[in-house]
């Protein structure tokens, strides 16, 4: 075994509890994401919302990555690893405090906060992703980034419930209520609580990195200045192929779940309090956080990119199944797209920074500019549900397509070698 190869094999000591703290910030954002899926049916009915307005939550939350994706490759490359968390973090805290200020302005407040706390969402993933999948050895980066995401679904699991249970009772959801001044304002006040609660969620688990920043870059690798610039990534046709899977992918999930608890409440399907529906949205993400657990260990036997393609054909399948049926068939059907959606996106990663001819901070930059796509796919899906008098059904399509696609990347990945075995490190650290 060459040196190279040796180096390539063996940790870098401290990896193991450094890559435990990174982790924690995995379940935070995905906590925080996750609450998107309620809060689409609290608006809507707080402030008289069409389901194409209601979706412009999602769309704040997401547009952010495209925004923000341009300057914090460059945050990244300028401040390191730890201190970039810290700030994101500290983003993500001011946000919160912005909520409250929609009691006297209205629903263009909460959609600034959104995209603020998104605006830091997006910089601790560009940051906490290559993180991940250097801590340990190249030819396990699939498998640490996958239980990285599962202890992310994790936090996605259970912020619908939490996020049901405080965002769709009493107010305007009080039973016979009717949207009045005195309701809507008691509803605005459970949102307020709901992200005041996790901006306090966030400045813990600051402290608690900030507590953990010298194991966290006694084992990071270095920053590349040369990728502080995701522009520079388009040079790479695998960099790009990877930022559309990304953006087909995120699209295509987030409008399963931001459609979810509208769905599985209309009379079509389980007929059933948007309360109990919004507590089931966490069997969706449950089953990603399942998927993930039993990916970590599907990919020590299985190449990523197959699986991959599994998973995708799958996934399109039950939005086919959707589309088609109704009741409980339905219900059942796309609450278990989440399983399939398991290891999606961190294999298209890595996937990609194996492949990618740019620097990892550069690719990783791109990558997250893609989840983008979360803000885009839903919009759709919403209007197609408006167009259709508030079916769902036909909305799914949207998910359909996209997971099709995806087959097409995943194919083309298995199908290509990595430069880490073709041409040499993919990094340039």
């Amino acid at each position: 075994m060459s040196s190279s190869d040796m180096a390539d094999t063996a940790p870098r000591k401290g990896t193991g509890l450094a890559f435990t703290y990174v982790t924690t910030l995995f379940f935070a954002w995905g906590f925080a994401t996750s609450l998107i899926d309620p809060l689409i049916a609290a608006v809507r009915r707080v402030f008289e919302l069409n389901f194409l307005e209601a979706m412009l939550t999602t769309s704040a939350w997401f547009i952010a990555y495209g925004v923000a994706s341009l300057p914090a490759a460059a945050i990244l490359a300028r401040l390191g690893f730890s201190r970039s968390i810290l700030l994101a973090l500290a983003v993500m805290v001011g946000g919160c405090l912005i909520v409250p200020l929609s009691q006297w302005f209205g629903y263009p407040v909460i959609l600034v906060a959104l995209f603020v706390i998104a605006c830091g969402v997006t910089l601790l993933q560009v940051a906490a992703n290559p993180l991940v999948a250097e801590l340990g050895p190249r030819k396990s980066s699939h498998l640490r980034l996958t239980l990285s995401q599962a202890f992310n679904s994790l936090g996605t699991t259970i912020g619908p419930w939490l996020g049901s249970h405080v965002l769709l009772t009493g107010g305007v959801f009080a039973a016979g209520a009717v949207v009045t001044a005195a309701t809507r304002g008691e509803s605005l006040r459970s949102i307020d609580f709901a992200f005041l609660a996790l901006g306090g969620f966030f400045a813990l688990v600051a402290a608690f990195i900030f507590s953990a920043r010298k194991q966290i870059n006694a084992s990071a690798p270095v920053t590349d200045p040369s990728g502080s610039n995701f522009l520079t990534a388009f040079r790479s046709p695998w960099a790009v192929f990877g930022c559309l899977a990304i953006f087909t992918y995120v699209g295509a999930e987030v409008t399963v779940g931001s459609l979810m608890t509208n769905f599985l409440a209309s009379e079509s399907i389980l007929n059933q309090p948007l309360e109990e529906a919004g507590k089931l949205v966490a069997i969706y993400w449950g089953g990603a956080m399942v998927g993930r657990f039993i990916g970590t260990f599907l990919l020590r036997f299985i190449p990523a990119g197959w699986l991959l393609a599994l998973c995708t054909i799958v996934a399109a399948a039950l939005c086919l199944v959707v589309t088609q049926t109704g009741g409980t068939t339905a219900a059942y059907a796309a609450l278990s797209i989440g399983l399939f959606n398991s290891i999606m996106f961190p294999t298209i990663f890595t996937l990609t920074l194996e492949r990618s001819t740019a620097p990892s901070s550069a690719t990783s930059g791109l990558l997250v500019f893609g989840i983008i796509g979360g803000a885009v796919l839903p919009l759709l899906a919403g209007h197609i549900a408006d167009r259709s008098g508030d079916v769902l059904n036909p909305a799914f399509v949207v998910p359909l397509l996209g997971y099709a696609a995806l087959t097409i990347f995943a194919i083309a990945a298995a199908r290509t070698a990595p430069r880490s075995t073709a041409a040499g490190p993919v990094t340039g650290h």
